[in-house]
């Protein structure tokens, strides 16, 4: 038998006004699988386009898309084009390289 948890999800930036035009929340309580899951596969459970993702903030750190999700984990994504010395003191430039190389890999997209 297969157990689901949830978890609250947050997108910040344009991704919240995405979710906005949409009708929707910009945050989300998602169920997520007893194994986890991918940050890559959480973007796509609730739609968003992977193209304005640069990374991904799990219990208070950043990583790439590629990130392993756990049932319980504080999850926020976060837009591209994060302006200023933030982008590089948190980590997130390098995550965001990090998710566009994991999703050129994956073939989402291209380059």
């Amino acid at each position: 038998m297969s157990m689901q948890a949830h978890t609250t999800v947050r997108m910040f930036g344009a991704l919240h006004t995405i979710r906005r035009e949409r009708g929707l929340l910009s945050t989300a309580e998602v169920s997520i699988p007893a194994g986890g899951c991918s940050a890559f596969d959480l973007a796509g459970k609730l739609d968003l386009p992977l193209d304005k993702i640069e990374a991904v903030f799990v219990n208070h750190k950043v990583h790439s898309l590629n990130h392993h999700i756990q049932a319980g984990d504080r999850v926020a994504f976060v837009p591209t084009g994060v302006p200023g010395p933030c982008r590089y003191m948190l980590g997130i430039s390098a995550a965001g390289r990090q998710s566009r190389q994991d999703i050129v890999s994956a073939g989402v997209c291209s380059a």
